[in-house]
């Protein structure tokens, strides 16, 4: 029997938006790779995502990769290899993202010792200042990696917003596909993974402005949440409730709008800040907590349900305009964003609801 609080996972919506996403791409040349670290590369999504058709799947931890190994979908790991990993990444990792040549040459050696060729998209940095080759280092890094026996140089990338918010435009796009032809005309070779960005992209997309060159999307949170990640709004014909919270209420009083007495710091270190004192109302509390989920990225399904405050294990809600709808054992829903789902789906307290 599950428990409460859980996270219930609609599969059939998931699949819609992972096979809407994906026609829209494929109308434009553009393959997509499935980014699962926001659901800890959780099986049965895995599955449903395999089920549609994609070529590869993507994450930034060997851990999660490790759980699809039989699906027969290509894995890209997508945080930059660890040096010290560099064994691992190569026997669970088809395909790795990379920005230092000594990394580059650690996972050539490793894929002599396992006798396998393990493929690279070297990162250009353009901007967001995480991750990335600077554009005009970016010929003679190339020119070491073609020298490699036993790795592939199969693509450029870039990442942007996920660090410093740049948004993806036709200069910097425009500058990735100038980055590829050079390389391409250099070396007179053929790339064949060119990857403007990631859920980011989508607005460019969309307006059908992402230059031609690009043929690979990387994309995780339009296909999870329905949403594009430079505005987090919802995009026209995704669902958006593909996950869902639910939590019980545990009490459920009338009580005075501020705390009486001295206050000082909360359990989390920061001073306690009043509210605007309302007077009495009431206040529900429901079994979740900051130990469980990121609570600063749900919100109640019911849109007269206010958020009062939080600590590690209750979620404090107010009831007043709803407080003849809901009783003591009655359970509260909510949607969730990104930054909440990427925890809450690694958390061990939450059991998993699926709705085929």
């Amino acid at each position: 029997m599950l428990t409460y609080p859980r996270i219930t996972i609609d599969l059939k919506k998931l699949k819609h938006n992972a096979k809407t996403v994906k026609e829209l791409c494929a109308k434009q040349g553009i393959d997509v790779y499935p980014v699962m670290k926001g659901v800890g590369a959780d099986r049965r999504i895995l599955e449903t995502l395999s089920d549609v058709g994609f070529k590869v799947i993507a994450d930034s931890r060997i851990q999660n990769l490790i759980k699809g190994q039989d699906l027969p979908m290509e894995k890209m790991l997508l945080r930059l290899p660890m040096i010290s990993a560099a064994d691992e990444v190569v026997q669970h990792a088809d395909i790795s993202l990379n920005s230092e040549l000594i990394t580059i040459k650690a996972l050539n050696t490793s894929a002599k010792k396992q006798n396998k060729k393990h493929k690279v998209v070297l990162m250009v940095e353009l901007g967001d200042l995480r991750e990335g080759i600077l554009p005009k280092d970016i010929e003679a890094v190339a020119a070491e990696v073609l020298k490699l026996e036993n790795i592939e140089l199969c693509g450029v990338g870039v990442n942007l917003t996920c660090y410093g918010a740049v948004i993806p435009d036709e200069n910097n796009i425009g500058e990735l596909c100038a980055v590829a032809t050079r390389l391409e005309e250099k070396f007179n070779i053929k790339l064949p993974i060119i990857s403007g960005g990631n859920t980011s992209s989508i607005p460019m997309l969309l307006e059908n402005t992402l230059p031609k060159k690009v043929n690979v999307l990387r994309l995780g949170e339009i296909i999870l949440l329905g949403t594009e990640s430079v505005a987090g709004t919802l995009v026209e014909g995704y669902n958006p409730d593909v996950f869902t919270i639910e939590a019980e209420i545990i009490e459920l009083k009338d009580k005075n709008s501020l705390p009486t007495g001295k206050t000082g710091y909360d359990a989390f270190g920061k001073v306690y800040e009043a509210p605007e004192d309302k007077g009495i109302r009431r206040r529900a509390i429901v079994a979740i907590g900051r130990q469980d989920i990121d609570l600063d990225g749900i919100w109640p399904l019911d849109s007269k349900i206010g958020i009062i405050g939080s600590s590690s294990d209750h979620f404090i809600l107010d009831m007043e305009d709803v407080k003849d709808n809901y009783k003591m054992g009655d359970t509260v829903k909510f949607g969730i964003k990104y930054s909440s789902l990427l925890r809450v789906m690694t958390s061990t307290y939450l059991p998993k609801n699926y709705i085929n």
